[in-house]
């Protein structure tokens, strides 16, 4: 689990495409406590250290993971977002982000707005019905929160910190961002749709057939 507190900007130093698939990314901070199957959060993906170095960290990816992310995007020296796993003792300081991509969105337009800069980011519509106006959103392993929502895009505004200390400085509109929704309207709609099936399937029960 993460909370979307990007720790430190990686560069990709090495991948490996064809049936074994691996990326090899350079770091520091993340190398600080490594241990082989740890849990690194890549540009808001979950994966799991197969090797590491005193200078970077090697990943193994499914082709499954290519094809639902904006990892196909990357090539040698390009900045990813890192993010360790959260300890048992550690801050919340965004949200729930559990690694896990709903999909992508694309970047429609940027604008600055005194010291913050606006992203206006346009997604299909099963991500769509998870966002709200207030509410949380994960662009590339980034907790964000969203400021307005429309029905095919919404917006998010950065504040110079996070602008320095992630991979948004980097992207232009027409780029491909990793979209993670909040947790608690997935679950909530899944909660839902099982009470929903439930209540229906006691309308057939024998009981209620006179």
């Amino acid at each position: 689990m993460f909370t979307g507190i990007v720790e430190e900007l990686g560069k990709i130093q090495k991948i490996e495409g064809g049936s074994n698939c691996k990326l090899t990314i350079s770091a520091k901070k993340i190398l600080e406590d490594i241990k082989l199957g740890d849990s690194i959060a890549v540009n808001g993906i979950c994966l799991t250290v197969v090797k590491f170095t005193s200078s970077s960290f090697t990943v193994d990816i499914m082709m499954e993971t290519w094809k639902r992310t904006s990892l196909y995007k990357l090539n040698p020296g390009s900045p990813v977002n890192l993010e360790r796993a959260m300890p048992a003792n550690g801050r919340f300081g965004g949200h729930i982000v559990s690694g896990h991509i709903d999909g992508t969105g694309e970047i429609v337009s940027i604008r600055q707005d005194g010291n913050a800069v606006w992203y206006r980011i346009k997604t299909s519509k099963n991500i769509m019905k998870f966002i709200i106006q207030k509410g949380s959103i994960a662009i590339d392993g980034i907790s964000l929160t969203v400021a307005e929502a429309g029905n095919a895009d919404f917006y998010v505004s950065v504040i110079p910190h996070t602008l320095s200390n992630t991979v948004l400085a980097t992207r232009h509109p027409g780029d491909i961002v990793n979209l993670e929704n909040d947790i608690v309207g997935k679950y909530i709609e899944s909660f839902t749709k099982k009470s929903e099936n439930s209540k229906l399937c006691e309308n057939f029960l024998p009981g209620n057939w006179f």
